[in-house]
């Protein structure tokens, strides 16, 4: 990947993730394990996304969550159903080409909003391997969670 550093607010279990995603090349990291209470822990498929900073032109690195859809990937920006979007959405929003990791395999891609039918089918698909962000949705105040395909436009 481009020289990219974590996201200078991104909490220490989010910095220990990348690190541990990137020193292992991606064959540890990939698969989150997490502990929602009064379950058995789960684990999620996770990629790292690097965008450009919107302001500061700099690449910057973030953990999330997805799921597939035929050869593209799809992440949720929901910020822990904050009202406001994430930061990497706003990114993305100035500046659609990404670069993601997911395990061993790095790309470039190009994110794009999900809407209508298929944010419909790729938010359902997305409550499957993690079911919180139906309640992050109503946190939010009346913001909808974006769905963020990302298409593979090539290898890096």
């Amino acid at each position: 990947m481009t020289e990219a550093q974590p996201a200078p607010n991104l909490p220490q279990w989010m910095r220990d993730h990348i690190a541990r995603y990137l020193a292992s090349g991606g064959t540890d990291g990939h698969m989150y394990t997490i502990t929602l209470p009064n379950l058995p822990p789960k684990a999620i498929p996770s990629l790292l996304l690097t965008t450009t900073g919107r302001k500061s032109g700099q690449k910057y690195l973030f953990p999330l969550f997805y799921g597939q859809d035929g050869d593209s990937y799809f992440v949720i920006a929901s910020k822990g159903g904050a009202p406001e979007h994430p930061g990497w959405y706003r990114n993305i929003l100035a500046n659609p080409d990404v670069e993601i990791q997911v395990g061993t395999a790095k790309m470039r891609a190009r994110a794009r909003t999900a809407s209508g039918k298929e944010r419909t089918r790729l938010w359902s698909k997305a409550i499957e391997f993690w079911p919180p962000y139906d309640e992050y949705q109503l946190k939010t105040g009346g913001r909808e969670i974006p769905v963020v395909v990302l298409d593979p436009v090539g290898r890096t």
